[in-house]
């Protein structure tokens, strides 16, 4: 009788979610690799034909979602992912301890420990056909496989895996909330002056740039971890994937969203996610079987790698990308040179193309954000989930453009693939378009005016020509419609297409979703083509 197990582990997004830095993500990338890596290269072992992941012996961008022909049980899994999770911890501890001396000792080797098993949910399903692990496999998911520890804190009022890592973290007579004592605090202080000084190499009054730590941040131990996993002699002494250099720097000191001196820089921010892939893989199951999915999972690996590497790298970087799901970032490596907001969406408009080159029948959804340079990291990592989740609950197959402000609010706008093209016809009141900008060599003075078009739609919003009440039965959208219209030269089968523009409603709400829909083009439009390096 013919035996498949489908593997899952978690948190995969919270963990790379919960970054402060770049070198968080690419860390917590390089982690989740690792491991599910190290799962397949154990059921490589144990004999089991792998069915997915495709190209077993790329360790970077490894899938954690696993299938085998043949029964891996949960033990031999749930081992393997905390046997390597724990050698890393250890390798990380170990080096710490020997690098810095403390004081009086290390108080934290318990936390450590906890830390090594209850990081992880192992998932689980088996099945005699490749469907049936599938669905056995999402069933386990709906029920929790963690145990929660009430691990001690600290310096702070947090506790367990989010308080602060430190000599003291874990000492008995430490309760969580107290507050240090000044000897406490310069102890706190001296540790990691000592630790950014030696993950530089520096001696330890030295003055570190940041490139791994800044003096003044305070880290848990997971976010520890992946920083210092991103060590190139950290890295090789596990195995471990090490990180792409750019040029010939391999940290991340080109990326300075808020540099000392002068004006603080834009960046966008993509994160996108293959439709459907689930349903997907069970149709090639049922159809293709096991040749099928080793076929797809290889294609959608390889596009992976390729996308990875390819990557420009005037324009920035991709920090994972797993297959099907990707993260990356549009800067300028140069302080002085602010990334054009045009340019990226230049690009953004050209990722179609890029997606189709995996062959596979699956389309794409993305949320892309244009960020200022306040904007915390894990904000506008939470403001690409949002963005690529509204785009998919909005039909798939399209993207969502948010652009963040300093101040924290944002406009945005979600468009189908098919119709993004939109905004290249724009053409202003002196005719002005997107066209012979690109004609020009991208010159400013043929960069067409959308202060137009943006302040004639104020003008009738402010005279409520144009009705932007949820609660109006029926609004009228010809005003909107003309607006659009003439701005856009968009004509050809209009009517036919807001059904698959806006989404499928009713004629009354329609009528809502094609002014709103208009309205967030605009604002969105005017915020990222206007005026360049005006941001």
């Amino acid at each position: 009788m013919t035996e498949f197990t489908a593997i899952s582990f978690a948190p995969v997004q919270g963990f790379i979610e919960k970054s402060r830095k770049l070198r968080d993500l690419f860390g917590a990338s390089l982690i989740l690799s690792y491991l599910s890596y190290k799962l397949v290269d154990k059921a490589h072992t144990l004999n089991l034909d792998i069915i997915s992941p495709g190209l077993i012996s790329v360790q970077k961008g490894m899938p954690n979602r696993i299938l085998t022909q043949g029964k891996f049980s949960r033990n031999d899994v749930k081992n393997t992912i905390q046997y390597e999770w724990r050698k890393i911890l250890e390798k990380c501890r170990v080096w710490i301890e020997e690098k810095i001396p403390a004081q009086e000792k290390y108080y934290w080797e318990l936390e450590w420990m906890r830390c090594g098993l209850y990081s992880w949910e192992i998932f689980w399903g088996y099945g005699e056909s490749i469907e049936d692990a599938m669905k056995d496999l999402e069933t386990r998911k709906l029920r929790r496989d963690w145990t929660a520890i009430n691990w001690i804190g600290d310096s702070s009022s947090l506790t367990g895996s989010e308080a602060i890592a430190w000599p003291r973290l874990g000492f008995e007579d430490s309760n969580p909330g107290r507050q240090l004592s000044d000897i406490e605090k310069a102890e706190l202080k001296d540790f990691y002056q000592r630790l950014s000084c030696v993950l530089e190499n520096l001696p330890p009054d030295g003055k570190p740039e940041g490139k791994f730590l800044a003096p003044n941040e305070r880290l848990s131990i997971l976010e520890l971890v992946k920083r210092l996993v991103t060590r190139e002699d950290i890295a090789k002494s596990l195995d471990m994937e090490t990180l792409p250099k750019k040029g010939n720097e391999q940290g991340f000191s080109d990326l300075i969203r808020m540099p000392e001196e002068g004006v603080g820089q834009w960046t966008g921010w993509f994160m996108g996610d293959g439709d459907k892939v689930g349903k997907k893989l069970q149709e090639i199951a049922t159809k293709e079987g096991d040749k099928g999915l080793k076929k797809f999972s290889e294609a959608i690996r390889n596009w992976g790698k390729e996308f990875m590497n390819n990557f420009p790298q005037e324009k920035g970087r991709v920090v994972y990308a797993g297959g099907d799901d990707f993260l990356g970032i549009i800067y300028s490596s140069k302080p002085e040179k602010q990334p054009e907001p045009i340019e990226a969406l230049d690009w953004l408009m050209g990722l179609p193309e890029e997606w189709k080159k995996h062959g596979q029948d699956i389309n794409l959804s993305v949320g892309f954000v244009w960020a200022g340079h306040s904007v915390p990291q894990r904000d506008v990592l939470q403001h690409c989930r949002e963005a690529e989740k509204k785009a998919k609950n909005l039909g798939r197959n399209r993207v969502t453009i948010r652009v963040v402000f300093n101040s924290g609010q944002y406009v945005e706008w979600t468009c189908p693939w098919d119709y993004l093209h939109i905004l290249k016809q724009y053409c202003d009141r002196n005719g002005k378009t997107y066209h012979q900008w690109l004609s020009k060599d991208k010159d400013p003075k043929f960069l067409p005016n959308w202060t137009h078009v943006y302040n004639d739609l104020a003008q009738l919003k402010a005279r409520h020509a144009i009705s932007f009440n949820y609660k109006e039965d029926n609004p009228d959208d010809r005003l909107a419609l003309s607006l659009f219209q003439l701005y856009f030269q968009e004509r050809d089968n209009l009517e036919q297409n807001w059904k698959h523009i806006v989404g499928d409603y009713q004629n009354s709400e329609q009528s809502k979703q094609i002014i709103y829909w208009i309205s967030d083009l605009i604002n969105v439009g005017w915020q990222l083509c206007s005026n360049i390096s005006s941001l």
